[in-house]
C-alpha cells in the first residue's frame, strides 16, 4: 500500500491530507480543524485529563460517527482504560487524552467532537452539577438563552452560581462547582431538582420531560449529565457546517451570543484577554440538603420514560 503524503509534522505526529475539507459540508479544511486544536490545547486538555474519551470522526463520503473504542493502529504512547458497558455487555477500551501530541493525532484522524466523561476513570464522587439545555428542533438560539435565566435563578435561590458554554451546536451547557464531594447519585438527585425548580419558575419555556413529545416546543433540562455520561467539552469543535466550537461565555454576553460566532476560524482570535473555562467557573458553593431531599422523590428521568412508553404503547394495544 502506498504511503499516503506527509504534509507537514507537529510533535511527533504526521499530519496529512491538511488542505482537503474537514469532512463533506464542513466548509473548512482539516489543517483549519488542526490549528484550532493547538490555539486551545493548554485549554482543553484539562478538561480531557484522565476522563475516558469518546471522539465523533468524520470521514469524507460518511456522516460522522461516535468512537469510544481506541481504533486499532493508534500510537502505543496512548493510554487507554478499560470501562465494563452494561448496555452492550462489552468492555470498552476508551483512550485517555493528556498531552498535545495525542490530541494532534487524534484530529489526524478527523476527530471533530471531545466528548470526556464527567469524572476521571474509577470516581465515584464529583465536586459539580451539570444541566445540558437541549432546545426543539428549529428554535432560534435565544430560545435556550431564555431558558437558561430561570435556572440561573433557581440556583442563586440556593446559594449556588454556574458557568455558561455555548454547546456548540444548539444548546447550553450550564456547571455548577460545589464545595464539597458528592456521591454520584446524589448529583443525578440534586440536578434532577434543580432542573425542577427551574420549569416551575418558566413553564412556558423550560420543561424536565424526558420523552420528546412531552416537551411542547419548550427547552429541555437535562438533569443526566453526571458520573460516566460525557459532555463535549469546553474550546472541542462540533461537527457541524464551518465546525462550530463550545466555547465559555460570561452572563452578560449571553444574550447577544450567536453559536456561529464561535467556530474553528474566529475562537483563536478570540482568546487573547479573555478569561478561560477555569476563570470564568463561579466559587464552589455548599449543596443545600432539600435539593437532595427533592430530587431523590423524582423518579429518574429514563427509567420514568421507560415505564411511560411502554404503558401508553399497551394503551394503544387495547384501542387498537
Amino acid at each position: 500500500m502506498a504511503r499516503r503524503q506527509v504534509d507537514e509534522v507537529r510533535d511527533g505526529v504526521e499530519l496529512t491530507s491538511l488542505d482537503a475539507e474537514a469532512f463533506d459540508g464542513a466548509g473548512v479544511t482539516k489543517r483549519a480543524l488542526l490549528d484550532h486544536l493547538d490555539a486551545v490545547a493548554e485549554l482543553l486538555l484539562p478538561a480531557l485529563a484522565d476522563r475516558p474519551l469518546s471522539v465523533v470522526r468524520a470521514r469524507p463520503g460518511q456522516a460522522p460517527f461516535m468512537q469510544k473504542n481506541l481504533p486499532r493502529g493508534a500510537p502505543d504512547w496512548i493510554p487507554t482504560v478499560d470501562v465494563w458497558a452494561e448496555s452492550s455487555q462489552r468492555t470498552v477500551h476508551y483512550p485517555l487524552c493528556h498531552d498535545r501530541r495525542t490530541l494532534l493525532w487524534f484530529g489526524n484522524q478527523r476527530a471533530v467532537e471531545f466528548h470526556p466523561t464527567l469524572v476521571p476513570h474509577g470516581a465515584t464522587t464529583t465536586g459539580e452539577l451539570v444541566i445540558d439545555l437541549d432546545p426543539p428542533d428549529g428554535a432560534g438560539f435565544e430560545r435556550v438563552v431564555a431558558a437558561a435565566h430561570p435556572v440561573r435563578a433557581a440556583l442563586a435561590e440556593l446559594g449556588l452560581a454556574a458557568a455558561v458554554k455555548t454547546s456548540g451546536a444548539t444548546g447550553l451547557h450550564l456547571v455548577v462547582p460545589l464545595s464539597e464531594q458528592l456521591p454520584i447519585d446524589d448529583a443525578f438527585a440534586a440536578t434532577r431538582a434543580v432542573c425542577a425548580r427551574a420549569a416551575a419558575l418558566a413553564p412556558d419555556i423550560a420543561t424536565t420531560a424526558f420523552i420528546r413529545d412531552d416537551r411542547g416546543g419548550r427547552v429541555f433540562l437535562d438533569p443526566t449529565r453526571a458520573g460516566g455520561a460525557t459532555l463535549a467539552a469546553p474550546y472541542s469543535p462540533r461537527a457541524r457546517p464551518s465546525l462550530p466550537v463550545s466555547f465559555p461565555l460570561t452572563w452578560d454576553e449571553l444574550d447577544g451570543a450567536s453559536p456561529a460566532d464561535f467556530t474553528v476560524g474566529t475562537v483563536a482570535g478570540l482568546l487573547d484577554g479573555r478569561p478561560t473555562w477555569s476563570e470564568l467557573r463561579p466559587a464552589p458553593a455548599a449543596l443545600q440538603e432539600v435539593l437532595l431531599t427533592e430530587g431523590r422523590a423524582i423518579p429518574v428521568p429514563r427509567v420514568a420514560a421507560m415505564h411511560e412508553g411502554k404503558r401508553r404503547k399497551r394503551a394503544r394495544e387495547r384501542g387498537a
